[in-house]
């Protein structure tokens, strides 16, 4: 049985947790790189749900919220095989229907909140999503706002994508006097996707994420796409996860540095590229700075 202890602005909370945690001392960047062939990995709403685009490059580009989304969904599904006290411990916040003032509520029922900071506080430790990304509480009773210690940029496409709009139809009638009806499909033929992503030791310290929920997370961003298909998604796979650890709570180097160690080129026999193995991935390891590790987790 371990204690693990994390601060709020004026309070400190002890919990017992069934299960070893640390709180996270190190800072860590990443690069993510993952892919998708003859699929829509993030629709635009604006667009007819075309999949989204930079319009001055034509490169394809993925929300971060895309990506915490898969990520929410994989913790969900994963946390059906904790004990019950890590289940306690990883419900996720934002999710489908669901109404977000009643799980904030449900925080004041707790007999140890008496104000929003114990609330935030609550929410910190019972919901992975609010330690991990933060979150605004403040729609209903008033549970503060998180600042989450992960933060991710939008995915861009190495190369410029080219949609393919595919003509479907409906045999099947809503109403009895309703004709056939024709819909459209958009896919991209193939695109490797690369987004940032930035961890802080100093916020998580906030939150009380720990190095549990990290092992976590980097089994999310492994798997998630494993547990999140469908027709419209095509076939999605990540290819690499290259994670820069420091050595301190703020950091060794700019993260820009680190993430311009890593190089993402198409072969030169290549056009079009249709594969992962259209592309070379390397890393300058001997330009790495000192105090900074390099983790190839995929």
């Amino acid at each position: 049985i371990y204690f693990h202890t994390f601060h709020t602005n004026t309070l400190t909370h002890l919990y017992l947790r069934n299960m070893s945690t640390q709180a996270l001392e190190y800072r860590y960047d990443f690069v993510f790189l993952y892919d998708v062939q003859d699929g829509n990995p993030n629709g635009d709403p604006d667009a007819g749900n075309t999949p989204r685009i930079d319009f001055q490059t034509g490169q394809g580009l993925i929300t971060d919220v895309c990506l915490k989304r898969k990520v929410r969904n994989y913790v969900m599904l994963q946390r059906e095989d904790f004990d019950e006290a890590r289940q306690a411990t990883t419900n996720i916040f934002i999710r489908e229907n669901a109404a977000l003032n009643k799980s904030i509520a449900a925080a004041y029922d707790n007999t140890n909140v008496k104000e929003f900071k114990d609330a935030r506080a609550y929410m910190c430790l019972n919901y992975y999503d609010v330690r991990a990304f933060g979150a605004v509480m403040t729609t209903g009773k008033n549970a503060g706002q998180v600042r989450g210690p992960i933060q991710l940029t939008f995915g861009r496409s190495i190369d410029p994508i080219f949609p393919s709009e595919h003509t479907i139809t409906r045999l099947v009638d809503v109403d009895d006097d309703e004709k056939h009806t024709m819909g459209r499909k958009s896919t991209v033929p193939y695109a490797l996707y690369r987004t940032h992503g930035f961890i802080s030791a100093a916020l998580a310290q906030d939150t009380g994420f720990s190095e549990d929920d990290l092992q976590l997370f980097w089994d999310a961003l492994t798997n998630m796409f494993d547990l999140d298909r469908s027709a419209a998604r095509g076939l999605m796979a990540a290819r690499k996860l290259i994670v820069f650890k420091h050595n301190s709570k703020l950091g060794n180097a700019p993260a820009h540095k680190l993430f311009d160690l890593v190089k993402v080129e198409k072969k030169a026999d290549v056009d079009a590229p249709r594969s992962f193995s259209d592309y070379v991935v390397s890393i300058d390891s001997s330009a790495l700075p000192e105090g900074v590790e390099l983790l190839d987790l995929i």
